[in-house]
């Protein structure tokens, strides 16, 4: 009786999620190609450890720092002084701006001054790519809103808040952890805090496309389909969608709720790794014109095969963090993710994991124009807080954001609801509605998760995971040799996944510090990690339904986990390559590894008879 009141008390959790959405927001769909001012640069700060300018010395809510006050005499008292701070850059996180903030977690005061115009017959919408973790908004004084979650977008309707001539907006950004929050108070990556990703002031016509999908159905190659959806709800806005390359073009109306549906007969070429080929989609709403590059490709799985456009494909690939290349801290450009991707396509990859949060929508981007296939994750890693109703709100809403931003991104073919999770029948609960969620939303992609190990006797490794009934490919992270047993134990190791699917190596591999030689026995050397990959790749790579990876990780990257002195100093050096863009040994051993895989999947592949 106790767990069914559990679970129905759940279950009622879950329907309050989907109708009191985190903040009001427009989705504002490939927001970068519509009329946008960009408010990146220095913003003035005040760094508030005590949270004084929120909260009184009672932690009542008060008047605080969002005012922006400037005494009106000698005598009137105004502990604050914007004009008189610091500055930070945005996009940026403050850790890696000042030796001061580089553990600081807490709240930081933004504050930016800009000037507008306003025009008749424009929108305005306030956007932020990412800050983290949690924000609250505020322009002219006035609330705008609040934001919980570092890695997805968000915005507000400034039009009638947004005044002729000086503005000013302010922002308490604070990254505080906490057990409740997504992700927990645990993990294996930096708390950059800040304003993360771009600013800006985005203008549409008041009748305007907010969102739209462009893709093919599931199982077909001579139909485009999807929706628009106005940012009103209105019936008979006419948007034509056109793709000229094809020289197709449809008009479709909407309904009463402002969406309309749109199929289209045409036979594209389809999007692969090899040639991955993106059309220009243009919207057309009035006078508003949108362009979107999308590409055309179809993902499935067959018993324990993946599919890509109807062959058979291994998912050669890589995780990687959002650390920035050479200077560390949170990447903030497209030069970045394209110096991180160039690694990649180095490496022979054709596919990223982007762990463990959704990374920069310029990263998503890159990598689809790149050719590599992209896995999309949520920051559910870990211990999260399963029977908290609000710590599943807040998963579900970076759930929708994230798939609302990628989901015209071809390139992405796995979305990852979690990380590492301990199995329960709560934790259950919480994935299990998260599987459901993604399910209902997308038919075209692959669901998973980043599983554990169980272990068998007599050297048996195995799944055992209630969460198989959800999952299109059986994921798993698996550290033999590192964390428990020896490299040498690879050899004698079996697997058995007793389902028929195909089961991916989400992380492997071990640390060592570049430059760092010795006897292959000797950890945090090369030629320890190096001998590790040969034996780990080796075994995988005879076991059944083995259909691909992404090693842990491509580069070095801050952990406070990681204190070894004088070997991690606050690294995880599990990267093929270290912080400053120099390549370990176990780099070249991965490599060779996907020249072999490559040809063993091209038409008329042979599989090696084994691998050294």
């Amino acid at each position: 009786m106790r767990n069914k009141t559990s679970r129905t008390l759940f279950l009622l959790c879950l329907l309050a999620c989907y109708v009191s959405p985190m903040i009001a927001q427009q989705i504002l769909q490939n927001v970068y190609d519509r009329d946008i001012t960009i408010l990146n640069g220095n913003w003035e700060i005040i760094v508030d450890p005590f949270d004084t300018g929120y909260y009184d010395y009672r932690l009542n809510s008060t008047n605080g720092f969002f005012r922006n006050l400037q005494p009106k005499s000698k005598s009137e008292l105004v502990e604050y002084d914007f004009c008189k701070t610091e500055t930070l850059r945005v996009p940026g996180d403050w850790n890696t701006q000042s030796d001061r903030f580089f553990f600081y977690e807490g709240s930081i005061w933004y504050k930016k001054d800009f000037n507008y115009q306003k025009k008749e017959g424009k929108k305005v919408y306030l956007y932020f790519g990412a800050a983290n973790y949690l924000a609250n908004v505020y322009m002219n004084g006035e609330v705008l809103g609040m934001h919980e979650g570092g890695f997805t977008p968000f915005s507000f309707d400034i039009t009638d808040k947004v005044k002729e001539g000086n503005n000013f907006v302010i922002l308490r950004v604070n990254n505080d952890r906490k057990p409740e929050g997504v992700p927990t108070v645990n993990s294996d990556w930096w708390n950059y805090g800040g304003i993360t990703r771009d600013v800006l002031l985005v203008e549409t016509p008041e009748i305007s496309v907010d969102d739209y999908s462009v893709q093919l159905p599931k199982g077909k190659y001579n139909e485009i389909s999807g929706y628009v959806q106005t940012n009103v709800k209105r019936s008979g806005v006419s948007v034509t969608v056109s793709i000229p390359e094809m020289k197709i073009s449809k008009t479709v109306t909407t309904d009463q709720n402002g969406r309309a549906l749109l199929s289209m007969k045409a036979v594209p070429k389809l999007w692969n790794p090899e040639d991955p080929k993106l059309y220009e989609v243009v919207l057309s709403c009035g006078d508003e014109v949108i362009k979107d590059k999308i590409g055309f490709r179809q993902i499935e799985v067959r018993g324990k095969e993946i599919y890509l456009n109807g062959k058979k494909t291994f998912f050669r690939g890589i995780s990687i963090h959002e650390e920035a290349p050479f200077r560390q801290g949170r990447v903030a450009t497209e030069a970045e993710c394209r110096t991180l991707l160039g690694w990649v396509k180095e490496l022979g990859c054709n596919f990223v994991r982007l762990a463990h949060y959704p990374h920069n929508e310029k990263m998503v981007r890159a990598a689809e124009e790149m050719g590599l296939m992209v896995w999309d994750e949520i920051p559910v890693y870990w211990t999260i807080h399963w029977d908290n109703p609000e710590t599943f709100k807040n998963a579900s809403t970076q759930l929708k954001d994230m798939m609302d931003r990628d989901k015209n991104r071809c390139a992405v073919v796995v979305w990852s609801i979690a990380n590492e999770t301990p199995r329960s029948e709560a934790r259950d609960n919480f994935l299990g509605a998260l599987a459901r969620q993604v399910r209902d939303a997308d038919n075209v992609r692959l669901l998973s998760m980043a599983m554990e190990v169980s272990w068998k006797p007599d050297n048996v490794c195995t799944i055992d995971d209630n969460m198989n009934k959800y999952v299109d490919i059986i994921s798993f992270n698996c550290y033999l040799g590192w964390y428990g047993g020896k490299v040498a134990d690879c050899k004698n190791r079996k697997w058995e996944i007793p389902y028929d699917k195909p089961f991916f190596v989400s992380e492997l591999g071990g640390g060592a510090l570049y430059g760092r030689h010795g006897d292959i026995d000797e950890r945090w050397t090369e030629e320890y990690q190096e001998e590790l990959y040969k034996q780990t790749l080796a075994m995988y790579d005879r076991a059944e339904g083995f259909s691909g990876m992404s090693p842990w990780i491509l580069m070095d990257f801050r952990s406070a986990r990681r204190q070894l002195h004088g070997v991690q100093d606050f690294f995880n050096r599990k990267g093929l390559i270290s912080e400053n863009g120099q390549k370990k040994k176990a780099f070249y051993v991965l490599q060779d590894f996907y020249k072999q895989k490559k040809k063993e999947y091209a038409p008329g592949g042979v599989k090696a008879t084994s691998y050294k």
